[in-house]
């Protein structure tokens, strides 16, 4: 396992985070103690140091169980958790992004992992009602107070994002360090917006559901029971989301394919082309319920697309570029600010 630095943050973080929502059996999702005692222990033999849970993962479960596994060795992990969902549906204060919840929130989840600190700290999605200003400065205060080293946000808008940190540099705040998105291979809108942001202002890229919630492992295919609840996203309508099925479906068979030619596993082939997305740091959260699923995934570090095939699996869901950027990408444009030799400058062009 190699080690990347996490934005401006300056920590080291293996190349694949072990996400542990599947710490715990609460919600359907996941595995016993013991089965995630051995998933814990093949990431850290395999140089993992990268580990993120949540407070409502599991009902507190997966804290509970993460925090006995790093308690020996506390300082050696990177440790990432989050707040803002709800985790009492009777108590509308019990989620948000508020200072209450944040507070209440980042306690209880210290107890449960058994640490003084947590090395980042996200915001697990934007509630669209607590000010941007209360957001900064209270996790500023939490910084400060030394519960939290990094914060980071997820499932949050990048004008949002850009806002925020805006905000908190200008008044002596903790800005954002990392952005925790849905992203793979087949579902691609944060490379809109969210890319460009990540370069501009040194910040990490975290992606969740890497493999597409187990499309992109070869598992499924027109035949599965489950094939058309994969990919879609919750927000498509029943006609968009069998589009996108058979999409994605074709997507998943031709990754296959691509990668029994490259002699690795679908899995790993698109973890592999995830993890080469963009000159920012970008390192996948990896989730595991077998130690079998977990060796395959880590075998993606050794995975090493040429130039070539990082193209062609580019192009199996490459979309059309959004304005501005198509305006961007024109040479009607490009002619009208730089001039007739505007392919003759030596400059860094925002449309490459």
């Amino acid at each position: 396992m190699k080690y990347k630095i996490l934005g401006r943050s300056g920590l080291k973080v293996s190349e694949l985070c072990l996400g542990t929502m599947t710490f715990g059996e609460e919600f359907g999702i996941g595995a016993p103690e013991s089965v995630c005692r051995e998933i814990y222990d093949g990431f850290r033999a395999a140089g993992g140091n990268f580990f993120d849970t949540a407070d409502m993962y599991n009902a507190g479960t997966s804290e509970r169980m993460l925090g006995t596994f790093i308690a020996p060795e506390r300082a050696r992990v990177v440790l990432a958790s989050k707040y803002s969902l709800n985790t009492d549906t009777s108590d509308p204060n019990a989620g948000g992004n508020h200072r209450k919840n944040l507070v209440q929130s980042l306690n209880a989840s210290l107890e449960r992992l058994g640490t003084d600190y947590i090395d980042l700290y996200w915001v697990h999605a934007w509630d669209g009602s607590t000010g941007i200003g209360e957001v900064m400065r209270a996790l500023d205060d939490q910084v400060r107070a030394g519960k939290i080293l990094h914060i980071g946000i997820s499932n949050a808008p990048a004008w949002l994002v850009s806002a925020a940190n805006t905000l908190a540099t200008e008044r002596g705040w903790t800005p954002f360090t990392a952005m925790q998105l849905h992203y793979n291979l087949v579902e691609r809108s944060i490379e809109r917006e969210h890319f460009a942001l990540a370069n501009a202002q040194d910040m990490a890229i975290t992606p969740w559901s890497p493999l597409a919630g187990g499309l992109l492992t070869g598992k499924f295919n027109r035949d599965a029971q489950d094939a058309a609840r994969q990919g879609a996203r919750l927000t498509d309508s029943p006609r968009r989301a069998q589009i996108l099925q058979e999409r994605n479906l074709d997507v998943a068979e031709r990754l296959s394919g691509m990668a029994g030619e490259q002699g690795c596993t679908a899995a790993q082939l698109a973890l592999a082309w995830t993890m080469r997305r963009s000159s920012t740091c970008v390192v996948p959260i990896i989730g595991a319920r077998r130690p079998a699923q977990l060796a395959d995934n880590l075998g993606a570090v050794n995975v090493a697309p040429s130039g070539e095939q990082i193209a062609a699996l580019d192009a199996l869901t490459a979309a059309e570029p959004a304005y501005p950027q198509s305006l961007y990408d024109s040479e009607f444009f490009r002619t009208l600010i730089y001039g007739e030799a505007w392919s003759q400058l030596e400059i860094d062009r925002p449309w490459q």
